[in-house]
């Protein structure tokens, strides 16, 4: 009788990645052995095993490795977290620092152009109108190209920038009137009651509440105005010296001014419901607003003119005045008793 038999060879322990190893008996038989014989044709299946591969996992090292990883992890993440908020503070106060120092130049040079153009303050109104409305569409439509201003920004009502062109107008106007008639010091004195004006603003339209200290520095700012006001002595004797009216004009520009900021947080609050989430971008408030102060200053002129004293016939002479002693060239027109120091070299 002729008879074979195979068995498929077996393997010995085999090690994996990380702490699994893969364990066989080595000594083992494990195959499938197959029968031969002349008289029974074919082939028979005299015998199947199976042997089960059992992992075995240290699981001590793993976790080692993964506890330090998530250590690892967490520290990163408390590190960037950090370093985000340092970068976020130091914005802040570059930010608050950049705000202070062109905050105070633009009062100095508020008062330095009104210096030279003491006759002219509305046709420095409306040429300061025009240069904004210049400047602030040319930002605007590069963020428009660079896709930062969507059309929905664009889409959103107008109504809200034509009351704030008209406020920012009042504003320009009145204040540039009494700009040009009181003194340097007086200015920043009188301009502290913007902030008693905004805080009254948006606790009625708002519905703000504030603090009892916010209060009572609102107040002491209030109280330190009126001193200096009555004392008659330093800025106070400007004030006296140039008159109540021209006073209480500026203090109302403050109004117009105060009441326009409050008016944009409504718009930009307002804006984030029709845009979902979205916030809308500044330079769309300031352009469109600015467009629309440029309109209003031209169609107050004629009441601004009266209220200066100057004949409504004579405003194009008035306007050609201004640029002539703004860009200090030319001659004054008959009729004008003005100063002719130009502020351009």
């Amino acid at each position: 009788m002729t008879s074979f038999c195979r068995r498929s060879p077996t393997a010995g322990t085999v090690s994996l990645y990380g702490q699994v190893r893969l364990l066989q008996p080595t000594n083992s038989t494990a195959g499938i052995h197959y029968g031969y014989s002349p008289q029974r044709q074919g082939i028979s299946v005299l015998q199947l095993r199976r042997r089960t591969w059992i992992p075995v996992v240290e699981a001590s090292g793993a976790r080692e490795r993964s506890d330090v990883s998530e250590e690892d992890e967490k520290k990163r993440i408390v590190e960037d977290n950090c370093r985000k908020s340092e970068n976020q503070t130091v914005k802040v106060v570059v930010a608050a620092a950049a705000v202070g120092v062109f905050g105070v130049g633009n009062r100095v040079l508020y008062k330095l152009a009104l210096v030279p153009l003491k006759q002219y303050p509305f046709f420095l109104a409306q040429f300061s109108t025009f240069v904004y409305v210049i400047v602030y569409f040319s930002i605007l439509y590069i963020r428009y190209r660079a896709g930062i201003v969507t059309d929905e920004m664009l889409a959103v009502p107008k109504t809200p920038f034509l009351i704030v062109g008209l406020l920012e107008a009042l504003g320009a106007a009145t204040g540039m009137a009494a700009g040009a008639m009181l003194s340097g010091a007086s200015i920043p004195i009188l301009s502290q009651t913007f902030l008693v004006w905004q805080i009254l603003l948006s606790t009625i339209f708002l519905g703000r509440r504030y603090k009892v200290n916010q209060l009572l520095g609102c107040f002491l700012v209030a109280i330190g105005v009126i001193i200096t006001v009555a004392s008659g002595s330093g800025a106070g004797k400007s004030l006296q010296e140039a008159g109540i009216f021209w006073s209480l004009l500026m203090m109302v520009s403050f109004l117009f001014q105060a009441a326009d900021t409050v008016l944009k947080e409504v718009i930009f609050s307002d804006a984030t419901q029709k845009l979902k989430g979205g916030s809308l971008d500044l330079f769309v408030v300031n352009s469109f607003g600015s467009a629309f102060q440029a309109l209003f200053i031209c169609l107050l002129l004629p009441f601004l003119s009266k209220l200066w004293g100057i004949p409504f016939s004579q405003l194009p002479n008035y306007l050609k005045d201004g640029a002539a002693c703004f860009l200090n060239i030319g001659k004054l027109s008959s009729g004008f008793e003005f100063i002719t120091i130009g502020i351009l070299p």
